[in-house]
C-alpha cells in the first residue's frame, strides 16, 4: 500500500499542486508560534517540551488516525495516507520558483530570474555572475528536492512498515519545518527566541536527516556518474558546513560533472524581516571550496532535473519490489 500511496500523492501533486501561501503553511506557522509562546520559558527542558509537542504530537495523531481507519477499511486508510502525503511530499511545493527562474533565463531576462531568486531564498544575486546564479539555483534546488521528496519518502516508508502510516512523513516535515522556523525567528529583530530551542531543533533534524541524506546521495550516484559521485562524496563533502548538505551536493556535483560549492551569496536587503519561507537556511549552503567539474551552465539545469527524476524512479522501483516481495511472502 505504501507504493500506491506515494504514487498517487505524486501524481495528484503534479496535477493540482498546493498554491503559494496556502492555508497549510499558514496553519503550521501558527502552530509553531502557539507552542513556542505557551510552552517555552527559556530553559533547556522547555526546549525539549516545545519540540516534542510541536513535532512529535502531530505525527502521533496522524499515525493513530491511520491505525484506527485501517482497522475499519484499508481503502480508506490508503485515501488518508495519500491525503497526508499530498501535503508533505512533492516537487511542486518549491519547483515553481525553479521553473520561473529557468524560464526567465531561457528568455534572456536575467533581472527577472534574480528577482525571483531573491523572493525564494532572500539572497542578493544582483552582483553575482551568471555562473554563480546558476550554482546557487542548482544547490538550493537539490536540497529542496531532498527535503520535500526523498527525506519524506524514507521516513514514510520506514514507519509505515510498522503500521504507522504517514506518521513518518509528518515527523520529518515537521522537524524540518521547525528547524527553519526557529532559525528564522532567531534572526528576526523583534522576535527573540530561546537559543536552546533553535539549536535543539536543528540538531534533532540533522539526526533525522542522517540516513535520508546518504540515501539521496547514493541514489544520485546510481543514476548519474557513479564513480565521480562517490569520489566527490568521499573527497569534497567536508567542504560544506553541515555534513548532510555536503554529502548530497558533493554526490550530485560528481554525478552530473559540475562545480558546486563556494561562498554564500549575501542576504537580501530585508534579510531579517522577510516572511518565513521554504528551503534550507542560505548560510547552510556556503562551502569552504568547490568541487571539481565545469562551471554550471544553463544546460546543466536540465541535467539536474533529470538526475532528480531518475532517482525518484529508482526509489519507486525499489519500493515496488519490496511491496511485491511482502505480498508474496
Amino acid at each position: 500500500m505504501s507504493f500506491f500511496a506515494v504514487l498517487f500523492a505524486l501524481l495528484i501533486e503534479q496535477l493540482k499542486p498546493l498554491p503559494r501561501g496556502n492555508v497549510v503553511h499558514d496553519a503550521l506557522v501558527g502552530w509553531m508560534r502557539w507552542t513556542g509562546s505557551n510552552f517555552d520559558a527559556g530553559r533547556e527542558r522547555h526546549a525539549w517540551v516545545v519540540w516534542i509537542i510541536t513535532v512529535c504530537l502531530p505525527a502521533v495523531v496522524v499515525g493513530a488516525i491511520h491505525y484506527a481507519i485501517s482497522r475499519y477499511s484499508l481503502l480508506l486508510a490508503l485515501v488518508w495516507d495519500v491525503a497526508v502525503l499530498y501535503l508533505t511530499l512533492g516537487f511542486r511545493q518549491f519547483s515553481h520558483y525553479f521553473t520561473d527562474i529557468r524560464d526567465a533565463l531561457e528568455r534572456g531576462d536575467e533581472n527577472e530570474a534574480r528577482r525571483v531568486f531573491i523572493e525564494w531564498r532572500n539572497l542578493d544575486t544582483a552582483e553575482l555572475p551568471r555562473t554563480e546564479l546558476l550554482r546557487h539555483l542548482i544547490e538550493h534546488s537539490l536540497l529542496a528536492a531532498h527535503r520535500h521528496v526523498f527525506g519524506v519518502f524514507f521516513w514514510f516508508v520506514l514507519l509505515s512498515t510498522f503500521g504507522c502510516g504517514p506518521a513518518g512523513a509528518v515527523l520529518y516535515r515537521m522537524a524540518e519545518f521547525a528547524s527553519r522556523y526557529w532559525a528564522f525567528k532567531s534572526r528576526t529583530i523583534d522576535a527573540p527566541v530561546n537559543e536552546r530551542l533553535m539549536t535543539l531543533s536543528q540538531h534533532l533534524f540533522n539526526l533525522l536527516d542522517h540516513v535520508p541524506a546518504r540515501l539521496t546521495a547514493f541514489g544520485f550516484a546510481v543514476v548519474g556518474n557513479f564513480e565521480e559521485a562517490v569520489n566527490c562524496w568521499r573527497r569534497d563533502a567536508g567542504l560544506w558546513r553541515y555534513a548532510n548538505e555536503g554529502i548530497i551536493l558533493a554526490a550530485a556535483a560528481g554525478a552530473v560533472g559540475i562545480r558546486l560549492g563556494g561562498a554564500s551569496a549575501p542576504g537580501g536587503p530585508q534579510a531579517r524581516t522577510t516572511p518565513f519561507g521554504a528551503g534550507a537556511p542560505p548560510e547552510a549552503i556556503a562551502a569552504d571550496g568547490s568541487t571539481p567539474g565545469v562551471p554550471p551552465e544553463f544546460g546543466h539545469l536540465r541535467s539536474v532535473v533529470g538526475l532528480v527524476w531518475r532517482s525518484v524512479v529508482l526509489w519507486m522501483l525499489l519500493l515496488a519490489l519490496l511491496s511485491l516481495a511482502n505480498l508474496i511472502g
